[in-house]
C-alpha cells in the first residue's frame, strides 16, 4: 500500500492487475485501484476534483482531469474516510499513476491539493 499525507488528509493507494483482452485489435491491460481519502484534520473538508498523470511505457503521458471520484464530491468530517475503486487500461502491462485532488475547507474556505503518490501498475508476468 502507496501513503501520503497532505495536510491533515490521508491517500492510501492498492493496485490489482485485472487481467488483458482485446479491444480495437489490439491487446490492452487492464489494472484497478482502491483508494482510501482519510481526514486526519480538524476540519471538514469536500473533494470537488481529480487531476490525473498516467504514464504507459508504450505510450505518452496522459493527463485526466475531472469533477469528483466516480460521479462524487464526498465530504468529509474528521476522522472520517471515503474509499472508492476504479481503473484504467494501458497498452503495456507497466505503467504508473499519481496526481492530486482539489479540495475545500469548511472551516476556513481555502482551496487546497491533497497529492496521490506515484502507484505502478504491473502485470505479474512483466516482472520476472
Amino acid at each position: 500500500m502507496i501513503t501520503q499525507v497532505t495536510k491533515g488528509i490521508k491517500v492510501s493507494v492498492n493496485t490489482t492487475f485485472e487481467g488483458t483482452f482485446f479491444k480495437n485489435y489490439k491487446v490492452h491491460f487492464a489494472f484497478g485501484y482502491t483508494i482510501t481519502i482519510e481526514n486526519q484534520s480538524q476540519d471538514s473538508v469536500q473533494l470537488t476534483a481529480r487531476h490525473w498523470q498516467i504514464y504507459d511505457a508504450l505510450n505518452e503521458m496522459e493527463i485526466v482531469d475531472g469533477e469528483g471520484v466516480i460521479g462524487k464530491k464526498p465530504v468529509l468530517r474528521p476522522g472520517e474516510s471515503h474509499t472508492y475503486t476504479s481503473g484504467c487500461l494501458l497498452a503495456s502491462p507497466i505503467g504508473a499513476m499519481k496526481g492530486y485532488y482539489s479540495m475545500v475547507n469548511f472551516t476556513t474556505t481555502e482551496k487546497f491539493r491533497v497529492y496521490i503518490p506515484t502507484f505502478k501498475f504491473s502485470a505479474p508476468f512483466a516482472l520476472n
